[in-house]
């Protein structure tokens, strides 16, 4: 069964750096783009970065500037670059497979990984 597994969450304090991945089996990275969300404590999930074969990107306005999204085909694994971390950022990430069309992206709903905490100190 082709699966998403995410890696790399953990505590940092603000302002810090850490990296996330999301290893994918078969063939769900090189066929679809690729997002990853987060949801914070008590918050409704949230698309945060975006990245399609193109390689097109798209970010939400919070974390221009600070995230990266990437992906490495050879690799199969989507990553995401987190810098300049806040308190804010704090949440489950989760990355997802999906289509990126006209500006939007589209999740498929048997494409979620488990999720992987990130926690910011302030």
């Amino acid at each position: 069964q082709e699966q998403l597994v995410e890696s790399g969450g953990g505590l940092v304090q603000a302002g810090g750096v850490l990296t996330l991945s999301c290893a994918a089996s078969g063939r769900i990275l090189t066929s679809n783009a690729m997002a990853w969300y987060r949801q914070p404590p008590g918050k409704q999930r949230e698309l945060v970065a975006v990245i399609s074969s193109g390689p097109r990107t798209w970010y939400t306005d919070s974390v221009k500037g600070r995230f990266t999204i990437s992906r490495d085909n050879a690799k199969n694994t989507m990553y995401l670059r987190m810098t300049s971390l806040e308190p804010e950022d704090t949440a489950v990430y989760y990355c997802n497979a999906g289509v990126y069309s006209s500006g939007k992206y589209y999740p498929q709903p048997d494409y979620w990984g488990q999720g992987t905490l990130v926690t910011v100190s302030s």
